[in-house]
């Protein structure tokens, strides 16, 4: 059985808070008289948390750990047993906790066995997994040499202890060469009843810090997620910033703030603990590499930016610690700018959203005919398989991958270079989603529904089964690149429907009906004049189709859109109008650059 460094930090802040509220008052005495000072110091689990992170470059990462020079791993694996001889407490009480966080076997030998028969208890009550520990006489055979464990003043900080060399003989390290972070974690037995169950306890044990789930039930196995409550995002947006603090641990502040695009109602603010930004980079660079970047490449990135948005910054922080070289222009990128980049810098990757960067590319196509970009990225909203395959054939475009991502949550999924449309890998030990009814129920395999997302390494503002308001389907897959696991099927967002005439269309089938006509982007407005109700398609193209063909099409596909009603039909109450328009001429969000996907004017409301 593996054990988590995690578990052991539980472990830590349960003693940590029975010291602190005078419930282990007797343990505390006989600390102080074996000559430990500060007891409370020595179980001081955030300062223990930042040494692990720095040993094991990243806890919420263990066991393996990601290299951001290769798509490689380091693997973590305990030494097996410990010794620790007992001459000083307070090195024996480091030693234990240090041993057990890396899920060693400890024997403690020592002449005050009551001592550490209490500590390995009130450990162990904290009701997690933690590996097996015993206490034996001074000099009792041992199957290893004892571990030496200096001593340390009273005040010195456990975080930097935690990089001495007597810790790093704890561990092991093996590097795995050609061996990314999703194929080891493909291939994990211990991946769901033990690897995302700790991450789980872990979460929910630190969202208990906030005023907002501080009655979050206890959770062991990794199905006991169920039983927690869904978050929706009116009550994202009433508890937390900058409308309450609810969400907020009380902690220092660290890190980094960022704000929602705001395509519907007020931005919200998403905030990042400097050790959250940590696991959201560290998590993100093996993404990076499986998306087809490669050491070397020249990475023309076109993100939008400002505003706390966290587009640019979140890639910038990553792709900075890449082997790669990038050029942040932002959503200010010109034609010029990118004809320049290709030619002089050798740019051959392209990262942005299709909204701005198929009609940049199109415009820089005309201008130079020569132009290639060997790597198109893209995240923000889908790109239909017509702009997926002009950027093959015109361009010679060899990768043409996709991200999903959020402002709350970051990363939810990938496409490697054998997926397509909109399916995508996905990693559940960053976000872990759910596919759930209206209600928040889980549906079947395979199944249509809302997805919810949990962020596991996100403890500043923790995201619990949020419902980020997307639709999709989830499913097994051994993928010819080597990974296998559950991938998503997105299937656009939860609120991309369409009322019209008393019957409902999807937004999502509407912009595939057309993609005959090489529609880029696809806008519905529902509206009325009067008495009467107006449906309004508006779609941008490379070459705008026919109006009249579109609508014969959509006609065609949707009868509701039609003279197709059901009431009296000399009721003149219903009008269809296309517009079609060249590639940018729809509005962009200043703030997220994304095109509003339906608009609902007869509420007033923006979807």
């Amino acid at each position: 059985m593996r054990h988590y460094p995690t578990d052991l930090l539980l472990a830590v802040e349960h003693v940590e808070r029975s010291l602190a509220s005078g419930q282990l008052a007797q343990l505390e005495e006989r600390l102080r008289q074996a000559s430990v000072a500060d007891p409370l110091r020595r179980f001081d689990s955030g300062q223990l948390f930042e040494g692990l992170d720095r040993l094991l470059g990243g806890v919420c990462q263990y066991p393996w750990q990601p290299l951001t020079d290769t798509n490689d791993v380091l693997e973590s694996r305990p030494v097996g047993t410990v010794v620790l001889d007992d001459r000083q407490a307070e090195a024996t009480l480091r030693g234990l906790l240090l041993a057990w966080a890396l899920g060693n076997r400890v024997t403690v030998r020592s002449a005050r066995p009551e001592l550490w028969h209490e500590v390995m208890e009130v450990l162990r009550e904290a009701g997690v997994p933690l590996p097996a520990g015993k206490v034996t006489g001074p000099g009792t055979d041992a199957p290893v040499d004892p571990l030496e464990v200096p001593a340390l003043p009273a005040d010195a900080d456990l975080a930097v202890d935690c990089q001495a060399a007597w810790a790093h003989r704890l561990v092991n390290r093996r590097h795995l060469p050609g061996v990314s972070l999703a194929h080891v974690r493909s291939q994990d037995t211990d991946r769901r009843a033990g690897r995302l169950a700790a991450r789980i306890r872990y979460l929910a044990a630190r969202a208990r810090r906030t005023p907002y789930y501080r009655e979050l039930p206890d959770v062991t196995e990794d199905a006991d997620i169920t039983r927690l409550p869904v978050l929706e995002k009116s009550a994202l947006e009433a508890h937390s910033l900058p409308a309450s603090r609810d969400l907020s641990s009380g902690d220092p502040a660290t890190g980094e703030v960022l704000r929602s695009g705001a395509t519907s109602g007020e931005p919200r603010y998403i905030v990042y603990s400097r050790s959250d930004w940590e696991n959201m980079v560290r998590e993100a660079v093996p993404m990076l590499y499986a998306l087809g970047v490669e050491p070397g490449d020249r990475i023309v990135n076109t993100l939008f930016g400002g505003g706390m948005y966290g587009g640019l910054t979140t890639t910038f922080s990553e792709l900075s610690r890449m082997p790669v070289e990038s050029y942040s222009t932002a959503q200010f990128v010109t034609v010029e700018d990118l004809l320049m980049l290709t030619e002089r810098f050798d740019a051959n990757v392209l990262l942005g959203m299709p909204a701005l960067i198929l009609p940049l590319l199109r415009d820089a196509k005309k201008r130079r005919p020569g132009l290639r970009i060997e790597k198109v990225i893209y995240g923000g909203t889908p790109m239909t398989e017509t702009d997926k395959t002009w950027l093959r054939q015109e361009l010679g475009a060899r990768v043409v991958s996709s991200i999903l991502a959020a402002n709350d949550g970051a990363q939810l999924g990938y496409q490697c270079g054998f997926l397509g449309k909109t399916v995508h890998h996905v990693n559940d030990d960053y976000n872990l989603i759910e596919v759930v009814d209206e209600t928040g129920r889980p549906v079947a395999d395979g199944t249509a529904g809302e997805l919810l997302i949990t962020g596991l390494q996100k403890f500043e503002g923790p995201l619990i089964r949020y419902r980020i308001g997307d639709m999709g389907r989830t499913f097994e897959h051994h993928c010819a690149c080597g990974v296998s696991g559950r991938v998503l099927e997105y299937l656009g967002r939860s609120d991309g429907l369409v009322r019209f005439k008393g019957e409902t269309v999807l937004y999502g089938e509407v912009f595939d009906a057309l993609a005959a006509f090489r529609v880029s982007q696809l806008q519905i407005e529902v509206s009325t004049e009067g008495s009467r109700e107006i449906l309004t398609v508006r779609t941008e193209a490379p070459c705008p189709p026919d109006a009249g063909a579109v609508r014969e099409l959509l006609v065609k596909e949707f009868p509701v859109m039609g003279g197709y009603q059901d009431f009296d039909s000399a009721l003149d109450a219903y009008e269809l109008r296309i517009e079609c328009l060249a590639e940018g001429g729809l509005p962009r969000n200043s703030v997220s650059g994304k095109v509003k996907n339906v608009i609902d004017r007869r509420l007033d409301v923006v979807l």
